[in-house]
Parts: C-alpha cells; structure tokens; sequence
C-alpha cells in the first residue's frame, strides 16, 4: 500500500523500475526522434524535388516561348529523367502539343497528348488531354478516332466539353442526327449558368435549320414561307 511508505522507499521503488524499464524508454524515446527526424528529412526532400521540377518546367515554357523548340523539348526530356512522377511532365507534354497543333504538326501533337492521357497520375490533366487529342483526332480526318477517345463523357465539369466534341467528330462523319443529340446533351450538362453558350447554341440552331423540311423538294423556300414553328424554336434553346 502506497500510501504508508516513506518519501525514501517510494523514490527506492521508482528507482528500481528505472532500472527495469529504462533501456525501454530511452529506446522508444530514441525511435520517436528517429521518426520525426526522418519525417522532417522526407518533407524537406519533397519541397526540393517539387521545386526543381517547377523550376525546369518554368524554363521550358520560357524556351518555347522565345521560339527556341528544340531546347525546350531537350529540357522536357530532362524534366521527363529526373522527375518522371511529377506533374510537370504533364503539363510539359501539353504545352508541346500545343506547339506542334501552332505548327500544324498535328500526329506530333497527338502522340504528347496520348502521353497523358496514358501516362499522368492526375485524372483532370488527364481529362483534358483526352478532350485535346480529340480535337486534333478531328482535324486529322479521324473522327471515329475522337470518339473512340472520348467513349465516356466524365460527370462535372468536363461532362458539357466531352459531348460537345463528339458532335463536332459526328458533324464531321456527317451524322448530324447525332451531332444535335450531342449538343444537346452538352448544352444539358452546362446548366444554367451556361445555357446562354453563344457558340454551342449556334451549331443547335444551324442544325435545326437544316433538319426542316422543304415543302418542294429542289426548290428555295420564298420569303413569304411561314416561320418556324415556336415549338421547335424552343426545342433548340433547351
């Protein structure tokens, strides 16, 4: 009991289970500082890599920028070696494929695109270089191509761009049935805030015309023909 010993005997007590544990403690103590050490170590070790990377892709937007291609793809590769893992990378490869669809190089283009498109650990980077490489796909004359790349239209905010592009590589295929569907769906997925997409609601529009019927095959309406019915012109802002 405790409470009855002496100041002296309790302090001989604790002394003794010093004696007992106290390789245990000072080694636990020992590995806890290990432990912060190497998570201090770790952190600071990342704020460099990330830095330097930051640094480089810097310097390649500032080669591409003064005109000099060659030396800013050289430092993309360089970028590519020593922080394969870095986001920069990605944004590297998208910056040259921008380049190369300047230049008109589009096969260029389109092999940085599927880079990341297949290669980045960031799924919006990701994303967006899908929705790119669709485009240039389109220029290329490849539109079964972009919609093959963009088979499933992603939710959020990137769902109204994606149905956009495939009735772009639709019109192209000159199925224009499923090109309106597609801008439709597209101009569905902007919600209100965007409804009022000048661009978009023009292909709606143009495609719409075209879908009406003559009431003389051959022949050009005259200007006395009666307008549009209000139905279909409300269908076409939806």
């Amino acid at each position: 009991m405790d409470e009855y010993l002496s100041e002296r005997e309790q302090w001989e007590r604790v002394k003794a289970w010093l004696r007992e544990n106290g390789s245990w403690i000072v080694a636990g103590v020992a590995v806890g500082a290990l432990a912060i050490g190497g998570w201090r170590w770790w952190q600071a070790h990342t704020d460099r890599v990330a830095l330097d990377a930051s640094l480089r892709y810097e310097q390649i937007l500032l080669a591409f920028n003064q005109g000099d291609r060659a030396r800013g793809l050289d430092l993309l590769e360089e970028l590519k070696s020593q922080h394969p893992g870095s986001p920069y990378v990605d944004q590297g490869n998208l910056a040259a494929a921008r380049l190369f669809v300047d230049s008109n190089e589009l096969d260029q283009a389109a092999q940085r695109l599927e880079t990341v498109v297949n290669e980045s650990r960031d799924p919006d980077l990701a994303t967006i270089a899908r929705m790119r490489l669709a485009r240039v796909q389109i220029s290329l004359g490849k539109p079964d191509a972009a919609l093959a790349t963009l088979a499933r239209p992603p939710a959020g905010a990137f769902a109204s761009r994606y149905h956009e592009i495939r009735g772009d590589a639709d019109y192209a295929k000159g199925e224009k049935a499923a090109a309106l569907d597609e801008y439709r769906a597209a101009l569905l997925a902007a919600g209100p805030s965007l409804a009022e997409n000048e661009v978009l609601n023009l292909k709606i529009n143009d495609l719409m015309g075209e879908a009406q019927p003559h009431a003389v095959t051959g022949t050009i309406p005259s200007h006395s023909s009666a307008p549009p019915a209000p139905a279909a012109s409300s269908s076409a802002a939806r």
